[in-house]
């Protein structure tokens, strides 16, 4: 296999997974826990953009249930954040694990 056209190939693919990780940037997902009463956007470089807490779900007598709500939509944003990364990188590897990439 010649060298050259290896190595042309593998920087097209890099630059193909640097733009793509650019556009991850900008997808988001929105994630609903509680109920409904806490939301979570994260964007799909795992990045969370935003929290919004509905005021009737705040308990001073129960700050334990709220952490673990906001826990939840959280980890459940990234993963479907991730999710979608990992779907847009593969489309580009082909599926074969590339190095370096966290996904």
């Amino acid at each position: 296999m010649n060298l050259n056209k290896l190595m042309k190939q593998a920087q097209k693919m890099q630059e193909k997974m640097a733009q793509a990780q650019a556009e991850l940037a900008e997808k988001t997902v929105e994630v609903q826990a509680a109920g409904g009463k806490i939301t979570v956007v994260a964007n799909g470089a795992g990045d969370v953009i935003s929290i919004k807490i509905a005021k009737e779900i705040v308990d001073p007598e129960d700050v334990e249930f709220l952490e673990e709500a906001v826990l939840s939509g959280v980890t459940q944003a990234i993963e479907q954040g991730k999710a979608i990364a990992s779907s847009e990188m593969s489309k580009i590897t082909g599926g074969m694990g590339v190095p370096g990439l966290g996904l």
